[in-house]
């Protein structure tokens, strides 16, 4: 079990949660998952771990990106009060950044909160020098429902990442970037070879199109690699 270290509002729909690893260690791979419920309930609900495992030794905590309701609920599976102590099963999953990368060039594809792991995976690939080349591809509902904005556009202001955003919400915003759902013409600003190694994580419909986009341009089937929220 791990306690809520404490829990920071990311977007109006999702927040930053932070479970306290009170010394213990947790090895995991940047990209895997944790289930999470209260103690005793049965429903547990998957959540990809937003840091990467060099951010949890360091700082002794596990990082989820956890979408909320209109009320900025969970759900009761998780209530979001910091001291709160929750059961952690996991690691979980296979969609992982992989140990020794044969590519050197990577792109994320992400929509909404699938940007967690995606989040894991890049900051891993930089935290371990094997990124030569890193673009980012983020999309979401509205402006205020981009988390880690302004981490993101720290990273490609210091040249580390290539970013590039877009909403599918037709809103009357102060919005001036690209809007509309993730294209080729999206994905070849970004996808400069097919030697890049593509991770798509987001809706299921995106999660459809994208990895067909980029086998159109040329990227084997081999260097996709896909999660469904």
């Amino acid at each position: 079990m791990l306690m809520i270290r404490d829990v920071q509002i990311a977007t109006p729909r999702a927040r930053i949660v932070r479970l306290d690893l009170d010394g213990q260690e947790f090895p995991y791979a940047a990209g895997q998952a944790v289930a999470v419920g209260v103690p005793g309930a049965e429903r547990r609900r998957p959540y990809s771990i937003a840091s990467a495992p060099e951010d949890a030794r360091r700082d002794g905590c596990l990082e989820l990106l956890v979408g909320v309701d209109a009320e900025g609920r969970a759900g009761p599976h998780l209530p979001l009060d910091t001291g709160t102590t929750v059961e952690v099963d996991g690691p979980l999953g296979t969609f992982t950044f992989p140990d020794h990368p044969v590519e050197h060039q990577f792109v994320f594809v992400a929509g909404g909160t699938g940007i967690a792991p995606l989040r894991a995976m890049l900051r891993h690939a930089i935290a371990t020098h094997q990124a030569q080349r890193v673009g980012v591809l983020y999309s979401a509902r509205t402006p205020e429902d981009f988390a880690y904005e302004q981490e993101l556009r720290t990273l490609a202001a210091e040249g580390v990442i290539e970013l590039r955003q877009t909403v599918t919400r037709a809103l009357e915003t102060d919005w001036a970037g690209n809007r509309g759902r993730i294209d080729q013409a999206a994905l070849a600003t970004l996808v400069h070879d097919d030697r890049t190694l593509c991770f798509v994580c987001g809706p299921a419909a995106m999660v459809d199109d994208i990895p067909r986009l980029l086998a159109e341009m040329g990227v084997p089937r081999e260097r996709i690699k896909i999660e469904e929220w």
